[in-house]
């Protein structure tokens, strides 16, 4: 490979193009020969930077030439005879005609692989000779177009000549892992791309043989080898080489794999462990964070790394650990203060969250300490605070450069893991110095917490004796509270029951009063001569006090049927298996006159398959309540509207039946007292405010379910049961 004179600057390729291109693999394919690439985006800018006199060739986009007759490549082409390669995003036959007539050296579309293009200039510029004719096999006569399968591959691959182990072929990803043209690789052999010296201290060369008598002997296919990259870095790569062989030549195909961000990693992982375990170890402080230091300088050369540790104070900062950087430079940051202009550590503690200081020498955080830092070759800083809790610093983490930089991902991601290592370490140590302190106060700390215990069981036992008398005089009072509670509620039964039979008894007692001294005034009648006509009369009103009293007595009868309902309970109800759908259907045929005579249109949504294991009887008399306020209440004063019924399976083993209607809904004043005995809103007019709560106490008894009322004045009103699909027995 022909290397670039010596210069004291390198020459100029000039990109003039307004579209996006891969300016980074062009200029790293180009740096080994002295030359840079600088990009321009219009004629003038272009036609300025070749007066500079340094541009030694152009590649100018077409849509940037001119006219027809690209006169820009003219005039760059005849200003010191640089060759020029015109670009097109769209190649056609007479725009290629036209720029070799303006003078260009090539006409490529801009699509054209930058590698390839910068192996084009390399030739053209004479700074790379071409590959010379051998009689090595070449891609003509080998069988299979080796090139074009490969071209494509994701991995970098090459065809090598076994024996003298040159490179006969190479594909892209191996150009870019290389940082080299396909013409500079095929001109070298594969030991030559690596460094003298593999990393365990062999040289390549032996190391290369060794394993290529390895593969040919069947042992392995896969081994790991550090190549060099054209920039000088080494890159830890695997190998995997399979042999090929014709009647012609013998060959190797190699696939080569970078492996330096696995090695890394591998790295990083035994490193965490190896801190880890020297803290759970109990490893001198100072010792676990050198370890970890070095750690992490490993991982991101050239970096330095320090630990800063805050003292009792929560100012001053000690130097813990940073075994790469000078001793001096250590002993003259021991000491420093946290605060707002306190360099990069300071700050960092002070503000409690990551400083980056890109460049020491131009950033005014490091102005008290920024002669000591130049004068130890720090250019930049990178800090981040090392907390236990959100208000406890146990110091800071920083990395140093000698060139001014800014963190990326990768190094944010690694001060990160190195902060939280050295906050386990700190806080290990502390909290192992607090249990050394600990057991040297233990027998005083155990003597006063028994005395503690002790007078806390004294306590306890005080306690104790009077809280067994307040549960015994609770119990008592529960007992009282619930006999009163018993004789409430049953005087207001007796109350209810005396209320509204107290009307019927009455008028019965009225009328047969009346009745009685017209009896007497007939016997009187009698005695004197009966005339007909008075006759007649006490018969008429004997008749309408029959009436008055039979429907008295009638009403009288429906009350005390309505309340032995009120005491509904399931030994005097049958248990059985039944279809809710059918039972629901019978309920609502037995309903239709009452809801027709209404004016009222009855909707069933019933999941017919639905089965239950309960009681019938108080299921189906809960229905007709429900349907009965709905006729009673919901539609009073108003005509039309509907009643639905809906039910349906909830799958957690309840059933929800829906009575709902569209009526004049419930106020909100009397929706909490619904299922009160003896209240209704309709006193005197055929309601005994005994209807929901007979159904509250079937559902909520007998069915072991719960019933739950939603109302809106003007919208209707909504009774939900939520029955189980077995009822408790």
């Amino acid at each position: 490979m022909m290397q670039p004179s010596p210069s004291d600057q390198p020459g100029i390729v000039l990109l003039a193009t307004n579209t996006t291109y891969d300016l980074a693999t062009l200029r790293i394919m180009l740096a080994p020969h002295g030359l840079q690439v600088e990009q321009v985006r219009r004629g003038d800018e272009a036609l300025a930077l070749v007066a500079g006199g340094r541009v030694v060739m152009a590649l100018l986009d077409v849509t940037l030439a001119g006219s027809a007759r690209l006169e820009l490549c003219q005039r760059i082409h005849a200003g010191g005879a640089r060759p020029v390669f015109l670009l097109s995003g769209a190649p056609t036959a007479d725009e290629h005609e036209r720029a070799f007539e303006a003078g260009a050296c090539a006409y490529l579309p801009l699509s054209f692989p930058s590698e390839d293009v910068a192996e084009k200039i390399l030739l053209q510029l004479k700074r790379i000779a071409p590959a010379p004719v051998s009689d090595l096999p070449t891609m003509a006569t080998l069988e299979v177009n080796y090139h074009h399968m490969l071209s494509g591959s994701p991995d970098a691959i090459l065809l090598m000549q076994r024996g003298s182990n040159r490179v006969l072929d190479v594909n892209r990803r191996t150009r870019t892992l290389f940082g080299m043209t396909e013409t500079e690789l095929i001109q070298t052999d594969l030991p030559a791309l690596c460094p003298p010296l593999q990393p365990d201290g062999r040289p390549s060369a032996a190391v290369f043989a060794a394993y290529i008598e390895q593969v040919m002997a069947g042992d392995v296919q896969v081994f790991e080898l550090a190549v060099l990259h054209s920039s000088g870095r080494q890159v830890a790569c695997e190998l995997r080489m399979v042999p090929l062989t014709t009647p012609e030549h013998r060959l190797m195909h190699v696939r080569i794999v970078d492996v330096s961000s696995r090695k890394l990693a591998e790295q990083l992982r035994d490193g965490k462990n190896q801190v880890l375990e020297m803290i759970a170890r109990g490893a001198p402080l100072n010792e676990t964070l050198e370890r970890l230091t070095l750690l992490i300088e490993s991982q991101a050369p050239p970096v330095l790394c320090t630990v800063m540790l805050v003292a009792p104070d929560g100012v001053t900062l000690l130097s813990a650990a940073g075994p790469s950087l000078p001793a001096e430079y250590l002993a003259t940051i021991h000491g420093m203060s946290a605060g707002p202009v306190g360099g990069s550590c300071g700050t960092a503690i002070h503000r409690r969250e990551t400083v980056v200081v890109s460049d020491i020498l131009n950033d005014p955080l490091w102005a008290p300490y920024r002669d000591i830092a130049l004068r130890y070759g720090l250019r930049a800083c990178w800090a981040m605070p090392i907390l236990l809790d959100q208000g406890t610093v146990l110091g800071s983490f920083a990395m140093y450069y000698r060139e001014p930089r800014s963190p990326t991902e990768d190094d944010r991601r690694l001060i990160k893991a190195a902060t939280h290592l050295a906050g386990i370490a700190i806080a290990s140590t502390r909290r192992e110095a607090e249990l050394v302190r600990h057991r040297e106060h233990l027998e005083e700390l155990v003597h006063a917490r028994t005395a503690e215990l002790q007078h806390a069981k004294e306590e306890a036992e005080h306690a104790n004796e009077e809280l067994t008398t307040v549960l015994d005089n609770l119990g008592q009072t529960q007992e009282e509270l619930v006999r009163r509670d018993k004789l409430a509620a049953l005087g207001a039964l007796v109350a209810g029951v005396a209320h509204e039979l107290n009307t019927p008894i009455g008028n019965c007692l009225t009328m047969a009063g009346s009745m009685a001294e017209r009896t007497a005034g007939l016997k009187r009648d009698m005695e004197g001569g009966l005339r007909r006509s008075v006759l007649e009369s006490y018969l008429q009103q004997a008749a309408d006090a029959d009436q008055v009293v039979l429907r008295n007595l009638n009403r009288a009868a429906a009350l005390v049927a309505s309340f032995r309902r009120i005491a509904v309970d399931s030994a005097s109800s049958p248990r059985s298996r039944f279809v809710l759908g059918d039972l629901v259907a019978q309920q609502l045929q037995a309903t239709q006159a009452a809801v027709q005579q209404r004016g009222l249109e009855l909707v069933e949504e019933i999941e017919h398959w639905i089965e239950l294991d309960s009681y019938p009887g108080p299921l189906a008399q809960a229905l007709d309540n429900l349907i009965d306020n709905c006729i009673v209440h919901g539609f009073d004063g108003r005509d039309g509207g509907s009643i639905m019924i809906r039910a349906q399976d909830a799958g957690n083993g309840e059933i929800v039946v829906t009575v709902a209607d569209d009526g004049v809904g419930i106020p909100a004043a009397n929706l909490a007292r619904i299922y009160d005995p003896f209240f209704t809103t309709r006193l005197g007019a055929g309601g005994s405010g005994l209807g929901l709560y007979i159904t509250h106490n079937i559902v909520t008894g007998v069915l072991g379910g719960r019933i739950e009322a939603v109302s809106t004045p003007g919208l209707g009103s909504s009774f939900t049961m939520r029955l189980p699909r077995v009822a408790p027995l």
